[in-house]
């Protein structure tokens, strides 16, 4: 009993792998020839422009206190230097978070942009994979070992986003 129920465990593996079909992707490739990318590659270099405008200003106004604080270093008590001392190290912090927060928000922002393109590649992704039978798909990256063409879907569905190759690509 116990390999009668084995032999159907393996049988009925085989036939789910027979009717699998496994296809690729390579996403980075699409998103690179899309018209849309241009757009979204302007709207983070804007974003980052603000970022790092803020940013100058907010090291303007550090070098506008040290300078302010040197020259008039030598009218202030101890207690008034150890404040003014504290305050600078503060705006220095500060920066240095804004910085980090700075590159991390870049991050979420450039995802954020770049959310629409990639719904529109999953969405004709799982048009042309349901009209060609496919089961899976798999990025085609460097984790694949063996990658047969035929089964690449990225052409297909740079064609059906409506994008025209060079002859090169």
């Amino acid at each position: 009993m116990k390999n009668m129920t084995l032999l159907l465990i393996c049988f009925t593996f085989q036939l789910q792998a027979q009717n699998s079909k496994v296809g690729t992707i390579d996403i980075d490739y699409i998103l690179s020839v899309m018209p849309e990318l241009e757009q979204v590659q302007q709207q983070v270099a804007q974003y980052k422009g603000g970022l790092e405008s803020e940013l100058q200003g907010k090291m303007n106004g550090l070098e506008a206190a040290v300078t302010n604080y040197r020259q008039n270093e030598s009218t202030y008590t101890i207690n008034q230097k150890k404040v003014k001392q504290d305050s600078l190290l503060g705006l220095e912090n500060e920066i240095n978070q804004y910085q980090q927060n700075g590159n991390q928000l870049l991050g979420l922002k450039q995802e954020e942009f770049m959310q629409p393109l990639y719904t529109k590649i999953g969405s004709v992704l799982e048009k042309v994979a349901e009209s060609a039978g496919y089961t899976q798909v798999l990025l085609r990256d460097n984790t694949v070992i063996y990658i047969d063409n035929r089964f690449d879907l990225t052409l297909q569905v740079i064609k059906e986003l409506g994008i025209e190759l060079k002859e090169e690509e």
